[in-house]
């Protein structure tokens, strides 16, 4: 029997160690994974859809402001313009890039305006005092409104696309 047992987990240790494959050929396992792992984050994030989101983005946001009456209201309608357009064209979700890129574009747009609206000696220590706080709103409501926008747009997409 002590036999028969010792033979049966020499049996099953040396299938396990020749099912590992610890060479660095193309087919071992850990190759592999390597492999997938560059497309599960091009899967999460596509830089072409971003720098796409940002362009959109930054150009709902300067339309958008250049309305008289909302134009602070109006950049963040273009932002959300801007998701909405890329959800309804786009096949994938993008909610990260589109996230980033309106949070980017409106953070920057925060700051930049404080610096141009206020006087200059003042704005500097405005910004050196609250700068984080500033572009955090702006990137926070951005990025909402982008998100938003998005959403809106793949859920008119698929309205759209879907059988009746």
């Amino acid at each position: 029997m002590q036999r028969s047992d010792q033979r049966e987990s020499e049996r099953s240790t040396s299938d396990i160690l020749s099912g590992l494959d610890l060479g660095e050929d193309d087919s071992s396992p850990t190759n592999q994974s390597a492999e997938k792992t560059p497309g599960r984050l091009g899967r999460l994030f596509s830089a072409r859809t971003f720098l796409l989101a940002l362009v959109l983005s930054i150009g709902g946001l300067v339309v958008g402001g250049a309305i008289p009456i909302v134009g602070f209201i109006g950049r963040f309608v273009g932002i959300a313009a801007a998701g909405f357009l890329l959800g309804l064209v786009g096949s994938k979700r993008r909610y990260v890039e589109v996230g980033l890129a309106g949070a980017l574009a409106a953070g920057l747009a925060f700051v930049l305006s404080t610096l141009v609206s206020v006087f200059a000696p003042f704005a500097v220590q405005l910004l050196a005092d609250y700068g984080v706080a500033i572009a955090g709103v702006g990137a926070a409501t951005g990025g909402l409104a982008g998100l938003v926008g998005h959403y809106f747009g793949r859920d008119l997409r698929d309205g759209l696309t879907r059988d009746i």
